[in-house]
């Protein structure tokens, strides 16, 4: 029985992560969340009646509750979701994203690196930490090229700033304690279970409640889309065949402009859940002012794990919006829950 402590499992991806793994009856998983208005134990309700998942309420910042776990459950192989996520959150109130995504990843490695130089043999050579990141590290892109591995790190929000900062820990702690660490940074990601304060979730429940589809600028920012379930699998690929010190982009090949993926949106619900009125939904798209910093257009180069680890994304993005507008339609009642907390899908990052 392999044990993984998952950082952040009550999230969006953390959660699909969750539940893609426990169908392998060789995993038991131990998930520490904060439960901050992005977590949500909802998403984990199958979970919960998996006697091989340990859901644990903690900060990744108490580094004592962290050695408890460790010395607990002693883990295989960390991976490491929690973070604060959401780039206009970081414009408007940019000091939780420190705490959180540096400090708190400084305190997960110093915890990590204490146990792993108490483990022995096997376990010792077996063990992982895998940071789990995001192309937006990298800065922003002209109309041609991509990011790879070694693309030069660029960040232009505090987002995506303490998220670069993260992921500089990590490497050092390779190079300097040996601590055998794995970095992926993704593109976009979508589906089930996302906070719908993104993009995708966003204009499906306003849409359906007929309010307006706010669009940044002219809608021409362009990001490469991935289906969150593939993401989870390449996590996986990465955790299992990944050589330790090295980083992988994972993407999913499918570059839309915002304005694009509203479209799609609009067409999916005409045809899945049609206006009364018999009208588009495209009638409710609006434009509003950009974000500050609004990077123009992120691409990734995921041929280095396509090539060394035979990852490729199982769904295009035809078809995994679609499903992700059908899971949304199917599951309002989640969408209700998790948005009567303190966000209900206004405008945050404005400049003051």
């Amino acid at each position: 029985m392999r044990t993984l402590l998952v950082t952040g499992g009550a999230g969006f991806i953390g959660s699909n992560f969750i539940q893609l793994s426990l169908k392998n009856h060789a995993v038991r998983i131990v998930n520490l969340d904060k439960l901050t208005y992005a977590g949500n134990l909802d998403s984990l309700r199958e979970a919960e009646t998996e006697e091989r998942y340990t859901f644990v309420q903690g900060d990744i910042c108490d580094q004592p509750l962290i050695e408890q776990l460790f010395s607990e459950y002693r883990p295989d192989a960390i991976v490491h979701f929690a973070a604060e996520s959401h780039v206009d959150r970081s414009i408007e109130g940019p000091a939780a994203f420190i705490e959180t995504n540096i400090n708190g990843t400084f305190a997960l490695l110093e915890a990590a690196r204490k146990y792993w130089r108490s483990l022995e043999g096997e376990r010792k050579d077996a063990f992982r930490f895998l940071h789990v990141s995001t192309d937006e590290v990298y800065g922003t892109l002209g109309e041609t090229g991509y990011f790879t591995e070694t693309t030069p790190y660029a960040p232009n929000s505090p987002y995506s700033a303490s998220k670069a900062s993260a992921d500089h820990l990590v490497r050092a702690y390779f190079h300097t304690y040996g601590l055998p660490i794995l970095i992926t940074n993704c593109s976009n990601n979508y589906g089930p279970y996302q906070f719908p304060e993104k993009l995708i979730p966003l204009m499906i429940l306003n849409a359906l409640e007929e309010k307006p589809l706010p669009i940044y600028g002219n809608g021409l920012n362009v990001r490469d889309w991935l289906y969150v379930e593939d993401h989870c699998r390449a996590i996986l690929r990465v955790l299992e065949e990944g050589s330790a010190g090295k980083k992988y982009n994972i993407g999913g090949h499918n570059e839309k402009t915002n304005l694009g993926i509203v479209h799609a949106l609009c067409e999916i619900l005409d045809e899945k859940r049609p206006r009364q009125d018999g009208k588009s939904y495209r009638e409710q798209i609006t434009y509003v002012k950009d974000r500050p910093g609004h990077d123009q257009r992120y691409a990734i180069d995921a041929s280095k794990i396509k090539r060394e680890l035979g990852w490729v994304p199982a769904e295009t993005f035809e078809t995994g919006i679609v499903k992700t507008v059908e899971w949304y339609l199917a599951n309002m009642e989640w969408c209700q829950r998790v948005t009567d907390g303190s966000y209900r899908r206004e405008r945050l990052g404005l400049e003051n």
